[in-house]
């Protein structure tokens, strides 16, 4: 099993921890996992021998906690996941736990470091990296290259990370990033690897939303505008009758939060696209999956997948509605 989706369709027959343990969401200090003693679940867990949890430096130590907890009930045992063997997977270099707004105390004191089970776990350092051909010197030199940035080296006293020079484009603009990773945006029928090898990363969804509308003006075919219907579900301000005064369409329109698609979705036949929520992770339509739509309809889009085990499948993807967490909107709404 893995934290995120993406992670764990990797992973043959992989699941993402959260569904697998029935963990709920937010986890505290006193939540237990969602299944029963005499559930199939816990008779599976009863004959496991190994557990192999990926990306575990990520996750909120209370995760750990929770299933911790609800393996010693089942089992009758205080030790650790009550005498069960589990293998934490992960990189502490590559990113810990995201808390909104959280100080630098905040964050470390969610990491699995700080957690009442660090103190019974064995660590072992892995140190070839196994996603790399090392016989290619170009990769050999990007390894060394990665492992010296989690080292702290090429930094500058600004917190600024020097790249190599192979690294840069031929002029410091967007219009020279995109031609260098997408050369030939404009040309019809680009074959599937071209998507499923080439993207550009950012940090900021302001940045990733100007980025997309300029690779998908210069992509060709015929743009269609999909328009969410957001509004203020009723529940939320009973007894207001002015809430949607309150809270106008466009002002709702113009909230842009982390896993949620734009009020005004542009997209053209052919273009790619990446899946934000957990839909089917079975069936690998989970966030951060990656496919190239190849119709649109009013209530559903169609979707080859680039990634995964189910890459060259198609899904359907419908209008579903959707809510931001509490801790990115201070109200309620539906979008």
């Amino acid at each position: 099993m893995a934290f995120s989706g993406i992670a764990s369709i990797l992973l043959k027959g992989g699941h993402t921890a959260h569904s697998c343990f029935k963990i709920p969401i937010p986890a505290h200090e006193s939540t237990t996992c969602g299944f029963s003693k005499n559930s199939q679940l816990a008779e599976l867990i009863h004959a496991t021998d190994l557990v192999i949890w990926d990306e575990a430096p990520m996750q909120h130590r209370h995760v750990m906690e929770t299933v911790d907890c609800s393996f010693q009930d089942m089992c009758g045992s205080d030790s650790p996941f009550g005498g069960l063997n589990v293998v934490f997977g992960g990189d502490f270099k590559q990113i810990v736990p995201v808390i909104v707004k959280g100080s630098c105390a905040q964050i470390v004191n969610t990491c699995i470091q700080w957690s009442t089970l660090w103190s019974s776990m064995t660590v072992l350092h892995l140190k070839h990296n196994m996603q790399l051909n090392l016989d290619i010197e170009a990769e050999q030199n990007f390894a060394k290259w990665q492992l010296e940035v989690g080292q702290g080296l090429h930094t500058d006293p600004g917190g600024n990370i020097t790249l190599p020079n192979y690294f840069c484009c031929p002029e410091n603009t967007v219009e020279s990033l995109i031609n260098s990773i997408y050369p030939g945006i404009n040309a019809p029928n680009l074959p599937d690897s071209y998507f499923s090898e080439h993207t550009i990363l950012s940090s900021k969804n302001d940045n990733v939303n100007s980025l997309n509308q300029q690779i998908l003006n210069l992509f060709p075919g015929q743009m269609q505008v999909f328009h969410s219907a957001d509004s203020i579900p009723p529940s939320a301000h009973a007894g207001e009758e002015d809430a949607m005064l309150n809270y106008p369409v466009e002002y709702l329109n113009s909230i842009n939060c982390s896993g949620l698609p734009l009020a005004a979705l542009a997209l053209k036949p052919g273009c790619p696209v990446m899946i934000l929520r957990n839909l089917n992770p079975a069936k690998g339509v989970c966030n951060g999956s990656r496919g190239i739509v190849t119709q649109c309809r009013n209530c559903v889009l169609e979707v080859w997948l680039l990634t995964g085990d189910h890459a060259g499948e198609i899904i359907f993807i419908p209008w579903i509605s959707l809510s931001p967490s509490e801790d990115q909107v201070p109200f309620k709404f539906i979008c």
